[in-house]
């Protein structure tokens, strides 16, 4: 147990030009939008609206305009309201599990763009808002957006000893527990397609890994072992992953391939926990206490020698990388702060101020990045537009999360 409660202990203007640049470009020009529902009110109401104008304000491409207004959908006439907008979105959601979108130039009525939707039922309807989002953005010619589709994962306290495993959409408008019963922990999605993902039970006689396929609900077995068990990453062609193990008593990083062997990455004085996969795949960043307190260094697989790539704080934990890039939590006076490194460089940038704010994600553009804010005795997941700064807030309604995979 030990083992386990350290884990969870444990579990920037910082770009180089190019990046910089490239980030500059893709924000430069936003579009003004309207988001007009059809008159026939549809079943979701106001909640589709809000949909609506935050997934386009977190693209960093859009200005939507927030006030809730209606018009006739099958008409081409442009709301009085909406004129001073480039673009006005019509939507049409009679039916729950569907949605019409249809987009029009406010200049002359002419729409350029229409597409109707379905989901395979109705509570799934935040996912409706998010693909036509995204499918709006890809024709308007801005960058890619498709992490806003992804399913989040992540594991929350219950009860004491209790936990269970739930999936949901990034605004939590949709969630479903998928795990429950006993301690179910670290959740990891098995790969980019969404439709497995690993786990950490708690429940059998030694800490199991699971794997579980959302297709057919079937769990296999992946490896169990003393103290610990936990995958922390996946690699792109989700044939390998990183483990944090502990058994023979240390707690250090392992490399696992599906059907093959198990390897020992690192093997230092402390514990080792966390590893993520760098750009090549051939290194991986971890964090460690090899040296006193926790920070986040990096090594090659193959290779013993060890480099810090953490250079602020004396107390970092829960990190997490988008090529070369680092997010890592560090215990400050009072709380705990967001930073984002580079393995490459020096130079830090702060994403929080205040706060306790722990567990950063990238998006798998590298672009967004999801943490979790403590709130009174209750956590939020919040989310911030790297090139933008937009951030918006949700709350979790009851529990308290564990570990989160987006």
């Amino acid at each position: 147990m030990k083992f386990l409660i350290f884990a969870l202990l444990f579990t920037i203007s910082l770009w180089s030009e190019e990046f910089s640049l490239t980030i500059e470009k893709d924000v430069s020009k936003k579009a003004n939008i309207g988001v007009v529902e059809d008159i026939n009110r549809g079943l979701n109401g106001e909640k589709m609206f809000h949909l609506f104008v935050n997934d386009l304000k977190l693209t960093g491409h859009f200005t939507p305009d927030d006030i809730y207004r209606q018009a006739p959908f099958a008409s081409n006439a442009v709301p009085t309201q909406s004129m001073s907008r480039e673009f006005i979105l019509k939507y049409s959601n009679v039916y729950a599990n569907s949605l019409d979108v249809r987009l029009m130039r406010s200049s002359d009525g002419v729409v350029i763009f229409a597409k109707k939707y379905s989901a395979s039922s109705a509570d799934k309807f935040p996912f409706l808002v998010h693909n036509a989002v995204s499918d709006i953005n890809a024709f308007l010619g801005f960058g890619d957006i498709s992490w806003i589709k992804k399913n989040i994962l992540f594991s929350k306290y219950i009860s004491p000893k209790k936990s269970e495993i739930w999936s949901a959409d990034y605004t939590l408008t949709y969630a479903k527990v998928i795990v429950k019963g006993g301690l179910n922990l670290f959740p990891k999605w098995a790969n980019t397609a969404q439709n497995a993902f690993y786990y950490t039970s708690y429940n059998d006689f030694l800490p199991t890994l699971y794997r579980v396929d959302l297709a057919t609900a079937s769990r296999v077995k992946i490896v169990a072992s003393e103290g610990m068990v936990v995958c922390s990453d996946v690699s792109s062609d989700a044939k390998r992953l990183l483990l944090t193990m502990a058994p023979k008593g240390s707690i250090d990083v392992y490399e696992y391939i599906l059907g093959g062997a198990l390897k020992r990455v690192t093997n230092f004085k402390g514990i080792d926990v966390n590893g993520k996969y760098l750009a090549n795949e051939k290194s991986i960043a971890f964090v460690s206490d090899m040296l006193g307190s926790a920070n986040i260094y990096s090594k090659s697989i193959e290779g013993t020698n060890f480099s810090k790539i953490a250079y602020y704080g004396g107390n970092n934990s829960s990190c997490d990388t988008s090529g070369d890039y680092i997010l890592y939590s560090s215990n400050e006076s009072g709380g705990s702060n967001i930073y984002l490194g580079a393995t490459q460089s020096t130079y830090i940038r702060a994403l929080t101020s205040s706060g306790y704010n722990y567990l950063p994600r990238f998006s798998n553009d590298g672009r967004v990045i999801l943490y979790i804010r403590k709130v009174g005795s209750g956590n939020e997941i919040r989310y911030l537009n790297l090139a933008t700064k937009q951030t918006l807030a949700y709350p979790m309604v009851q529990g308290e999360i564990q570990s989160i995979d987006w």
